[in-house]
Order: C-alpha cells, then structure tokens, then sequence
C-alpha cells in the first residue's frame, strides 16, 4: 500500500495555516488521488512511489512545475493565434497583415488585441486613452463618437504597449531590433504580458491550495489558457483577483482590497469577491475585517478612476455606456432563447445609442436573485463554506445570467474552479468543453455563404458548455451541504483561503426549515 500523508506530521517551527502548504508532508498527491492523473503518469513511470524523496529536490517543486507547465500550455496559445499576425506584400508593394479569405475565422487564431491596435487608435502617435476620440460608422445613420472602450487599467495596458511598440519599430529601423508589421509587434508584447500574468495567476492558485499545490497545475494546462489567454486582456484580471484571494488567505486585508481594487479597475468581477466575503465574515462575526478590505478596495479603484473622472469623463465613461447600450452577446442566453424560442421580447435590434431596458432590467434582476440564493446557502450551510466556493457560485452566476459573455470571461472561473472543485476529471471536461465553443463561434463568424456554421450548431454548444457550468455549480451547492465530500475538508483543511474565517466559530447562522 502507499503511503498516504496524514496530519499526525508535525508542522515546522514557526510555521502558520499560510505556509504549512510546503510542508511536503501535508500534500495531497494527485496521482493517488485522482485516476485521470495516474493514467497520465504512467509514460513518465507512473504515479509517486510508496518511498519518494517528497519535497527533496533542489529545484523542482510542485509550484516551478507548474509554471512549467503554464510557459508550455501559453507558447501553445500563441502559437494557435500567431496565423493572425502573418504578413503578405500587397498591391502597393507593402506588406500587409493577411487577414484575407477569412483567416482569422478559418485558423480560429482570431484576437480583438490585434483590430485593437488600429480600432482604438493606438496606431497613431500622439493619443492617449479617454482623450482620444473617433468616429465610427461616420456619415450613416450609425454614426458616433467613440473613445476607449476599456476600463481605466486595460485601457493604460494597452496604451503603454502600444508606446513600446512605436520605441521598437523606431529602433528596429535602425537595425538594432528584428522587425515587423507594427501591429505583430504590438501583439508579441502584449502576450508577453499577458502570459506574464497567467502564470502569477497559477502561482497565487498554488500559493492559495495549502495542502493541494498541485491542483495549481489544472490552471497552467487548462484548454482555457490555451485558446483564450491571448484572445483578450482577462487574464490581467483573472492575476489581480488569484492574488487578491491569496492575501485575503494570509490575513492582509489591506494588501486584499488594493488588489480587488486595482483587479475592478482592469475588469469589473474581482468586485464581486466582496459579496461572499461580507456573509462569510457576518456568519463568522468577523465584519470589521471584512469594512477594511472593503473600504480599501473601494478607495483603490477611486484612486485609479478619479484624474480620468474629473479631468477625461467622456472618454472614461466610455466603458459604462457601451455595457449598459450593448445588446445581447451571441454567447448569452437570451441569444439562445431568442434563437430557438423566435421570441423577440429582449428589446430586439437597437439603434446607435438605443438602451436595452428590459434585457438590463432582467439580467440584473437575476443576477441579483443569484447572489441572494448564495448568500442564503452561506448562512444555512451545516458548515460555513469556503471562500472559493462562493466566489465561484457568484462569478458562474453572472456569467450565466449576463447579457454577454464573452469566450475569454471563462478564464474567470478557471483558478476560482480549481480551488472551489479540485476534482481533475471534471474540470478538465468542462474546460474542454469550454474551450471547444470556439471553433463552432469562429466557423459561426465566417458564415454560411463562406461554408461556415449556421447560428443553431453554435448556439447548441453554448448550451452544452451553459449545462456544464451549471453542473460544476450544482456539484459546489452539493458540497457545501455535505462537507464530508468536500476533497479540500477530508484533507484536512478548514478553509485555506478563509484567512480570520479559517478554523473560526460561527456567531450568525439562520436554520432552514427542513432542518
């Protein structure tokens, strides 16, 4: 029989809930655990030996081997998007970027960074995000006045990269630098970065694990990654929101909140963490923890917004007008119904600058039952949930009551999966599945009269990757009400990411009737 760790090994001296992740001996090994694991080992010898060194290596840790695998999975990515920055010489003898016959949709490499560069006027010397304006559409009927779409860290991200751009190609010119199409060059360097943070998201994941820093492994190869880590500007987000939960572990509330704040001023979810916080610390009584994360939080976003409210607040609107006019995503749910219903009740077509009400209307009214469904189980739970699993319950259901969601938003649920439902086959599955919506989108983009896909073949994988979120949800709700399946609590874990919540009593709980 092997030899499984168990909690009679005595922690290091000095060693707290926060470090006692490397301690060797506490790990959950996964290719004991978990089958899909162990039939992956057995090209490289097969699952960890009863009398391995564990823990013993100079260099490589289940966190380095990890990022490993994330530089592999990420070089994948770019690889798979790199056909949409190729070049070829055009009629005036320049070259060009190839995006003729359809490629981006034909080798599915298509990434809004790279119709971004020209789009958002990032091309141009001289501009700058919020102050720079244009006009679409101009002379019809649809024309207006656009600025950058982006919140105000995204949309800076993408300024700063753009001036990088102009600075290589200046010097390339030179011959000092290889060069190319400007706009290849703008979208190297922003992989670089996003890249960059997709493995500090793995490594606040295998930070955030304690006893299962291998399960940070499910992030670094992740189909999610593969496709989506440079489809768009997420995974800035998706790092600012795994490192926000990590200092929340360690009992740094300030350190928590400046991270929430600065991940809402790069995309608008890592807010949504301070929902499940604020029922966890009211059950717990640990509410003046939970006002100073918050209140933090707060002031760092304000402190990032305020020169572009005050000074460029047209242009930093900008992202709040385009959400609230925007209409139904191909990828929502009311697409789906509207599709396969014929109901036209969403609001239907809209003009430049036409409100959707109702679809606004009903997709934050559900949202909001959402979040109060998950804060009645975070207070009737026999025992006080776990932080993941209710930021994950609330994130999913955004998504799936959300009038858009946009393939590379599933990176959002990537790292809060992994610690909410560390099961591998499972998410590996949905990943999958998530994953492979985009080739049926991308042939959906292309057309009929270019032999692409008709709109119902897409809309049915969308269903089929909406019922699986659905399951991964149903799955959490299950666990929560029976911790003893909880793989996280039969280890031998409280909460690891509960930080004041880990191990403490509860002073608020309302009891379900049924019990």
């Amino acid at each position: 029989m092997r030899r499984v760790p168990s909690d009679k090994h005595a922690p290091s001296p000095g060693a707290t809930p926060e470090t006692m992740s490397l301690d060797p001996e506490q790990r959950v090994i996964p290719s004991w655990t978990e089958p899909t694991v162990a039939a992956a080992t057995r090209p490289i010898g097969g699952p960890l030996g009863e009398h391995a060194a564990v823990g013993r290596h100079w260099f490589w840790s289940p966190l380095r081997v990890g990022l490993l695998l994330g530089v592999v999975a990420l070089t994948l990515g770019w690889f798979g998007k790199a056909a949409c920055i190729q070049q070829y010489v055009g009629e005036n003898g320049q070259a060009e970027l190839d995006w003729r016959s359809g490629r981006p949709y034909v080798a599915m490499c298509y990434s809004d960074v790279v119709p971004l560069y020209s789009a958002e006027q990032l091309d141009r010397g001289g501009t700058f995000p919020y102050a720079t304006s244009w006009v679409e559409n101009e002379g019809t009927d649809r024309e207006q006045v656009r600025y950058m779409e982006y919140p105000v860290l995204t949309g800076l991200f993408q300024w700063v990269n753009a001036k990088l751009t102009h600075a290589w190609t200046d010097v390339a010119a030179s011959g000092w630098l290889p060069g190319a199409l400007p706009v290849a060059v703008y979208f190297n360097l922003t992989a670089f970065f996003l890249a960059a943070a997709w493995l500090v998201t793995i490594w606040a994941v295998a930070r955030s694990a304690r006893r299962r820093p291998w399960d940070a492994a499910l992030v670094a190869i992740s189909p999610l990654a593969v496709v989506h880590a440079f489809t768009n500007f997420d995974t800035l987000a998706t790092a600012f929101a795994a490192c926000a939960l990590l200092a929340w572990a360690r009992r740094k509330p300030v350190a928590a909140g400046v991270l929430l704040g600065l991940g809402a001023a790069a995309k608008l979810y890592p807010l949504f963490f301070l929902g499940p916080l604020l029922v966890l610390c009211l059950r717990a009584g640990r509410l003046r923890t939970w006002t100073t994360t918050a209140l933090t939080a707060a002031g760092t976003w304000l402190a990032v917004n305020l020169p572009f409210m005050l000074f460029l607040r047209e242009g930093w609107s900008e992202f709040f007008r385009l959400n609230t006019e925007r209409g139904m995503d191909p990828d929502s749910l009311y697409n789906v119904v509207s599709y396969f219903t014929g109901w036209v009740g969403f609001d239907g077509p809209l003009a430049p600058g036409e409100t959707p009400t109702w679809l606004n209307t009903v997709s934050g009214a559900l949202f909001l039952v959402c979040c109060a469904g998950v804060a009645y189980l975070a207070l009737t739970a026999p025992v006080r949930p776990r932080v993941a699993q209710l930021c994950f319950l609330v994130v999913a259901a955004f998504l799936l009551t959300n009038k858009v969601w946009s393939p590379q938003y599933s990176l959002w649920l990537v790292p809060l999966a992994v610690l909410a439902i560390p099961r591998w086959r499972l998410l590996l599955a949905w990943m999958v599945i998530d994953a492979l919506v985009w080739a049926p989108r991308m042939f959906y983009y292309l057309g009929i009269d270019n032999k692409g896909l008709p709109e119902g073949w897409f809309l049915g994988t969308v269903v089929v990757r909406d019922l699986a979120v659905i399951a991964l949800c149903v799955l959490v709700v299950r666990e929560i009400y029976r911790p003893s399946r909880d793989l996280v609590r039969t280890a031998g874990d409280d909460d690891p990411l509960g930080g004041v919540l880990d191990g403490a009593r509860d002073v608020v709980v309302v009891r379900s009737p049924s019990r």
